[in-house]
């Protein structure tokens, strides 16, 4: 059969297998896959998914990307906020300083960090109320109490 190893970023990691089904980036494009079935092996997770029934198929299938719809992610109370509804909003302080946008969001086990890039690199935590002030992700912006001297 061909079952392939699968890093999740969901939280918790497992989470992966309740979507189906999954948009795979392949170097043909992204197509569609149904996931036949998934669980945990050891501390990674492995999924048999449709038309991979040999090694051949699963290998081909190394190092892409998985994405589900957005259709599929549950409703977030307000102010919880998926990790792509930040990535690349505009970050201001407090004082109305462009930090720069959004680049990439670090999980680092006490607490996500948000990456800003702008004229410098800032490193900030994404703690909401503490840092982060407001996100207006229909407007593409996110206050920070941050100054701009910190990276």
């Amino acid at each position: 059969m061909g079952w392939v190893k699968v890093f999740s970023y969901t939280r918790p990691k497992q989470n992966i297998l309740g979507y189906s089904p999954w948009q795979i980036a392949t170097p043909d494009g992204w197509r569609t896959y149904r996931l036949e079935e998934g669980r945990a092996h050891g501390k990674a997770l492995i999924a048999r998914l449709e038309n991979t029934d040999d090694r051949t198929q699963a290998q081909a299938l190394l190092g892409c990307d998985i994405a589900v719809s957005r259709r599929q992610l549950p409703p977030l109370p307000p102010g919880e906020y998926y990790w792509c509804d930040l990535t690349g909003l505009e970050v201001f302080n407090r004082q109305g300083v462009c930090l720069g946008r959004v680049v990439e969001i670090l999980e680092t086990g006490a607490n996500d960090v948000l990456v800003i890039e702008g004229e410098q690199r800032h490193m900030v935590p994404l703690l909401m109320e503490q840092y982060v002030r407001e996100v207006d992700a229909d407007a593409g912006r996110m206050i920070v109490d941050w100054d701009p001297e910190w990276t």
